[in-house]
């Protein structure tokens, strides 16, 4: 690892003015996935900039019905919070599947939504990869791809974005808040990720940290989320369905919000099934062809066809769940 300064601002905008003025320098939070792509050469920030005690760090109800969550709670904290729990389950779900006791008491939310690829390629600096060094080429088009995107990839990148907890906020309509060197804004969870510039994840600007998260009003219905892995112990998600459905009266699809996680270098939020599935009948044929409209534009790779079964499948047994009729 590479020798760093460290500081530890009292204020956010401390924060990002340190960071802002000097191109190699990073925020750090609770650094579980920073540390360790320091530990493989793979970052080198020469500047630390620890936002740990940064008042960034509540769960606190919006005016609106929603709720915010500081960009500091720890994934632990969130996972059990009894509002999140309550009227997010998804959400909560979502964090409890994506890492091991250890690390989610020491993962924070907003760098959750910022951690990067696991794909083997990125993580050994001796090969190939337009992520880590553009212009190098991407290994694992024709190398070892069973875990890699099968949908929004290209000859450049074919990375899938890790995160569980960032599918469930795609499916909630989340919006992040951010602050840098010119103000504040906020940007939809579904808008965080760019597709276009391997190099670059986000649409975040040097300098820009995230502060929160806000959650809107849960919408009716029920919600759930679903993890497929190769092991039961905390792997990453080969797919992953993140999924709210709003039944009618007389059965009918009133209202769906899908996001898929594992597929994509980003949460894939899955418009074209949701599109198919408003207004028709919850049945195991609706949610199989609203799979298929979604999956058309799936262009798998040689070791990662399994993806387009399996996500289809994983969709129409969550919907199906939350179908039932005495499990609404």
């Amino acid at each position: 690892m590479r020798p760093f300064d460290y500081e530890r601002p009292a204020d956010a905008g401390a924060a990002v003015a340190t960071v802002a003025a000097r191109a190699d320098a990073a925020f750090l939070g609770g650094g579980t996935n920073l540390v360790d792509l320091m530990k493989l050469g793979v970052a080198g920030p020469a500047l630390l900039v620890d936002i740990t005690a940064l008042p960034l760090d509540r769960i606190e109800p919006l005016p609106g019905g929603g709720l915010r969550i500081g960009a500091t709670v720890r994934n632990a904290d969130a996972a059990a919070d009894p509002e999140v729990r309550r009227r997010y389950p998804m959400l909560a779900r979502a964090l409890l599947a994506g890492a091991s006791g250890q690390v989610r008491n020491m993962a924070t939310v907003g760098g959750n939504l910022l951690q990067r690829t696991r794909c083997v390629y990125f993580q050994d600096v001796t090969l190939a990869c337009n992520k880590r060094e553009p212009g190098s080429g991407c290994a694992a088009l024709h190398g070892y791809n069973r875990h890699h995107a099968i949908l929004g990839a290209s000859e450049r990148c074919v990375a899938v974005h890790p995160s569980d907890m960032a599918v469930a906020l795609a499916a909630l309509n989340a919006v992040v808040q951010v602050q840098g060197p010119d103000g504040e804004r906020a940007v939809p969870v579904a808008d965080l990720y760019t597709g276009d510039e391997p190099e670059r994840d986000t649409v975040l600007a040097h300098g820009e940290l995230i502060t929160a998260i806000d959650l809107p009003e849960p919408a009716a219905g029920r919600s759930a989320y679903r993890k497929v892995r190769d092991r039961a112990s905390y792997a990453f998600a080969l797919v992953s369905v993140a999924a709210a459905l709003d039944l009618a009266d007389d059965g009918s699809v009133r209202d769906v919000r899908v996001a898929f996680g594992g597929l994509a270098h980003r949460p894939w939020r899955a418009r074209r099934a949701e599109a198919a599935l408003r207004g028709a009948p919850a049945t195991d044929e609706s949610f199989r062809t609203a799979a298929d409209a979604e999956l058309s534009a799936a262009r798998p790779l040689r070791g990662n066809a399994f993806k387009v079964p399996m996500a289809r499948n994983t969709l129409t047994a969550v919907l199906r769940e939350l179908a039932r009729p005495d499990a609404r």
